[in-house]
């Protein structure tokens, strides 16, 4: 029988097997769900109800959900956290916490609270209600809010964010559901023929030398690119791929533009 849950933490790390010492493959930020697969010792194996992307997850570190909580909370309307870090306020345990940028709210009130099962919660900060129509602009002015924070394989925070963690983060702000990984993404939208026909928002895709896609990004303009490689950086962009002037070379190889709003 599956069962359901919600995270009520700031952010809890999946992980590729039922282990501390295993690789975190993405995290759950407060306020997605999930569906639990499977369970190990002190494990759960989700699957996000957001973009389907499983991991392990430790079983201390979410809140059992009924069936029909998930199916309301996916029918609900996308609200996010628009503050760097925030503060959630669990008013039934009587605590305060920091949660990041991006975290979802649900059913909201006026005064930003809404309740998950016996829980109320209450965010004491800026929200985000996107109007369903993205604009440009303002997604290039949400990617330059993540600039130069540090590169961490499975991130999704301003803590630490990996490529494709990034570019779903910023689109979310706007309103956009992305798959979580690169090669996920690369599969939606219209393909450009040129790097010339490239307008800002626009995500770029990169290969490796198997030729498998493993690197994104969101072009600024024709000629430069934000993305995560060690950081979230600005660095050139031309029909070869991303060129790193502190590196004078090529970083990535580009295997092919998306318009995908």
């Amino acid at each position: 029988m599956i069962q359901y849950g919600f995270c009520n933490l700031s952010v809890a790390p999946c992980r590729k097997e039922a282990s501390d010492k295993s690789e975190m493959v993405t995290q759950l930020l407060f306020g997605e769900y999930f569906e639990i697969l499977e369970s190990y010792k002190s494990w759960i194996l989700v699957r996000s109800g957001i973009d389907k992307y499983e991991g392990w997850m430790d079983t201390k570190q979410y809140l059992p959900i009924r069936q029909d909580t998930y199916q309301i909370l996916k029918k609900g309307k996308l609200r996010c956290t628009a503050d760097i870090i925030g503060v959630m306020r669990d008013e039934t345990a009587g605590i305060s916490y920091p949660v990041p940028i991006g975290c979802l709210l649900h059913d909201n009130t006026d005064n930003g609270d809404f309740s998950i099962g016996k829980s109320t919660f209450r965010y004491q900060g800026n929200i985000v209600e996107p109007s369903g129509k993205i604009e440009r602009k303002g997604l290039v002015e949400d990617a330059y809010t993540f600039l130069n924070t540090p590169y961490l394989w499975g991130g999704r925070t301003p803590l630490g964010i990996d490529c494709s963690g990034f570019t779903q983060m910023v689109f979310r702000l706007n309103g956009f559901n992305l798959p979580r990984d690169a090669w996920q993404q690369a599969q939606i939208g219209d393909t450009l023929t040129f790097p010339e026909e490239a307008q800002p928002g626009d995500l770029a895709f990169f290969d490796n030398k198997e030729g498998r896609i493993t690197h994104t990004g969101i072009v600024l303009d024709k000629a430069r690119i934000i993305h995560a490689s060690g950081k979230v950086r600005i660095d050139k962009l031309d029909h070869i791929g991303i060129f790193n002037t502190e590196m004078n070379g090529y970083s990535h190889n580009l295997r092919v533009l998306k318009k995908v709003f």
